[in-house]
């Protein structure tokens, strides 16, 4: 039997030096490749375009179209994770409908990540591109065409679609997730304190309930009646339909392929990408045996606000902070120190003269919320500032606008939201019974610190329900008093509810409609001044050049799917921001997944 035996040393070395040997080659295979993509840098920098006559811009959206630009490169699958910025996008528009090289627009939206307000304001800067006389040909294609894409490209002269291609015109959906029935698997318990008749103020019903409240339920189908008024209206006028025809085919889901969308009259005929490439190639006036020029918009976009930026910087100005994220105290979104700096510098700089703050947010903490209103006000008492609503502006988002000159919304955005929650987990019975752990304590005084073991008495709920209480107050004064509007009147429209942008114009919370171009505009008119930087400024540096070269390599390569690490990590992270809500909370009642 000895004989057979295989020693150890035998079996170890040749597999750890073919795994040494493997790693090796693969790591040399790596930095061959990256080699290659920055040897493509030439000078290590982006090279200026050079368009020639009759180019069509090829406007291929997909990832995420946000207020604030990012890229990150995913190690697990080697993909880029970019987020458009909405700024940019509007911007290389505009350049490009006076730029006689460009003949027109290829649009194909691959099912870009956004907001509905982002999709309204992308699908006026479509319009308004068309007003130069200039083309815009969408094509949808794809495993599956979702509304929010159609709803962008109805606006477009033409719109062609894949025979057969998944799409469901069937109306907006709204959910929720609720927890009650985990937490109370796990004899676990949130207890809620919100401020005095706070009933809308709903993010706090998954922690104790396995559905919608009533009055949760209320205000979300108000909510997504008003956002589908709004799609469905803006449909019938792009392809001259009826508003009750476009009702039933939803309320009848007529429409659930690209051929349906045809034969019902909402896209103009179906056919494959090659021959709307041979369409848009006679639209541009090219000649059969010439070759179609078509340049990414990506690059045309970011050398055109680049530009922009380089030229406006030098002279008196108007400022645009972008204030994305959740309100927090510290951190890279609509943080305290952040909003800090960068209002310090636009107050402190003379050469600008006006400021407009694009707030995207679901609002957060309070105090942080608190903070930056004292900032806000700071610069608004000595430069005209202007406040444009994105997707959110909500509960903190929106006590954050109320000492702006005047407030901007698209109909779509979701807004409101005036109300305040605290949470107060205890974990005490799971912890005993379920992990076996104990605790004790020993107190000086009557009261100690809260904490996940131990259940506040009613006393301390007293306390802090004193303190919701006088947060809401105070926040029902800021309201006021930016607004214009009386504590009753505001009181009616408080309680935590939710509107939508259009709701909320009828209402006093908001001044006008429009997006961000509208709001740029209306201050430019105000002030006289045409030029606008953006803040904070983007330094550009090696790794964005890099991950922007990698990403045209790689964006045809890879392909969404539901099964990546990315995936399921979305989850874990919705749990850490629930782990991260420190002190009293002025945030959007509810997460929804409008489709």
């Amino acid at each position: 039997m000895s004989e057979n035996r295989i020693s150890f040393s035998k079996l170890f070395w040749p597999s750890f030096l073919a795994v040494l040997i493997a790693g090796l080659i693969g790591m040399l295979l790596f930095f061959l490749v990256i080699g290659g993509i920055i040897g493509s840098f030439g000078d290590f920098g982006p090279q200026p375009l050079n368009l020639k006559d009759n180019t069509v811009l090829h406007v291929k959206l997909s990832g995420t179209i946000s207020d604030i630009e990012t890229e990150s490169l995913d190690p697990y699958t080697l993909k880029v994770d970019k987020s458009l910025n909405i700024a940019e996008i509007i911007i290389g528009l505009q350049k490009a409908a006076n730029d006689k090289k460009i003949k027109g627009i290829f649009l194909e939206m691959k099912n870009p990540e956004m907001g509905m307000a982002t999709a309204n304001e992308l699908r006026s800067a479509i319009e308004d591109f068309q007003h130069s006389g200039k083309f815009v040909v969408a094509y949808l294609a794809g495993e599956q065409v979702s509304q929010r894409d159609y709803y962008v490209s109805s606006v477009c002269n033409e719109v062609y679609g894949m025979h057969g291609a998944t799409f469901l015109w069937h109306g907006l959906q709204a959910e929720s997730y609720f927890f009650k029935k985990l937490l109370d698997e796990l004899q676990m318990s949130v207890i809620v304190v919100r401020g005095k008749e706070n009933d809308f103020k709903s993010a706090v019903e998954p922690f104790y309930l396995n559905q919608m409240s009533d009055s949760s339920r209320h205000q979300t189908k108000e909510l997504l009646d008003n956002l589908w008024s709004n799609v469905r209206n803006d449909v019938a006028k792009s392809t001259a339909t009826d508003t009750a025809y476009l009702d039933s085919l939803a309320y009848n889901l007529n429409i659930r392929n690209l051929t349906h969308a045809k034969r019902f009259r909402l896209i103009d005929k179906n056919l494959y990408r090659h021959e709307v490439l041979y369409l848009i190639k006679k639209k541009a006036g090219i000649e059969d045996n010439a070759t179609l020029r078509l340049q990414k918009f990506k690059k045309y976009a970011k050398e055109a606000f680049e530009d922009n930026q380089k030229i406006a910087a030098q002279k008196n100005h108007i400022a645009v902070i972008n204030a994305q994220g959740e309100v927090q105290s510290e951190g890279p979104q609509v943080s305290t120190v952040r909003m800090m700096r960068l209002l310090k510098e636009v107050r402190e700089n003379d050469q600008i003269k006006g400021v407009v703050l694009r707030i995207n947010s679901p609002g957060g903490s309070a105090m942080a919320s608190e903070e930056i209103w004292k900032e806000i006000s700071l610069t608004a008492a000595k430069k005209k500032l202007y406040v444009s609503m994105g997707d959110y502006a909500a509960s903190g988002g929106y006590y954050i606008a109320t000492p702006a000159n005047k407030i901007f919304a698209s109909p779509m955005t979701i807004t409101g939201s005036i109300g305040v929650f605290g949470l107060l987990p205890y974990g005490g019975d799971f912890m005993q019974n379920k992990l076996g752990i104990n605790t004790d304590e020993v107190l000086t005084h009557q009261f100690g610190e809260l904490s996940l073991t131990r259940r506040p008495n009613e006393t301390e709920i007293q306390m802090i329900q004193t303190e919701i209480d006088t947060i809401y107050q105070l926040f029902v004064k800021r309201v006021s008093g930016g607004r214009k509007i009386s504590k009753d009147e505001v009181q009616k429209i408080a309680r935590g509810r939710v509107w939508s942008g259009s709701s909320a114009l009828k209402l006093g919370l908001v001044d006008a409609m429009g997006g961000l171009q509208k709001t740029i505009s209306e201050l430019q008119k105000e002030l006289g001044i045409e030029k606008v930087v953006f803040y904070p400024k983007k330094k550009p540096n090696t790794i964005d050049m890099f991950l922007s070269i990698l990403d045209e390599q790689l964006e045809d390569d890879f392909s969404d799917s539901k099964m990546s690490i990315g995936y399921f990590l979305s989850y874990f992270e919705k749990f850490a921001q629930i782990i991260q809500m420190k002190g009293i909370q002025m945030r959007l009642p509810f997460v929804l997944r409008i489709h």
